[in-house]
């Protein structure tokens, strides 16, 4: 009788763990952490040290605890890993220093946030983009 019950335990572990893509995939976030993972790049327009490129030169997570983990992509191949108590440390130490890179933080959800000198004419184009509706067409 033991080793059936040995045996119905091992069943009832199989049927709890699942592999299924559809099961493993992150959920919407609890209510003990109510905003969860955010994904974002960080693009620079120019790069006035001359070290990470233009282009997209990070991708980061934004944790539902605030933290944030910048991954430089240079130097490949594996580039560097940082992480931040915040995203606002992220942007002080990293983005607002460097005004004349033209950055560029986009999320996962559309959002962008600018920083550095973007002409009269790129934050009016801006502003008219973030503010446009989708068609009902």
């Amino acid at each position: 009788m033991e080793n059936s019950e040995e045996q119905k335990t091992e069943v009832d572990v199989e049927e709890i763990v699942s592999t299924e893509a559809e099961v493993l995939k992150p959920k919407k976030p609890s209510r003990l952490c109510p905003r969860g993972i955010q994904t974002f790049t960080v693009a620079r327009q120019s790069d006035e040290t001359g070290v990470s490129g233009e282009g997209v030169v990070i991708e980061g997570v934004l944790l539902a605890t605030g933290q944030c983990i910048a991954h430089w992509l240079y130097p490949r191949p594996k580039g560097s890993i940082a992480i931040f108590d915040s995203m606002n440390d992220f942007v002080t130490v990293h983005i607002q220093p460097h005004p004349s890179n033209r950055t560029i933080i986009t999320y996962d959800d559309g959002e962008q946030d600018r920083f550095g000198l973007f002409s009269d004419e790129e934050k009016v184009e801006d502003e008219n983009i973030q503010n446009e509706t989708p068609s009902d067409s």
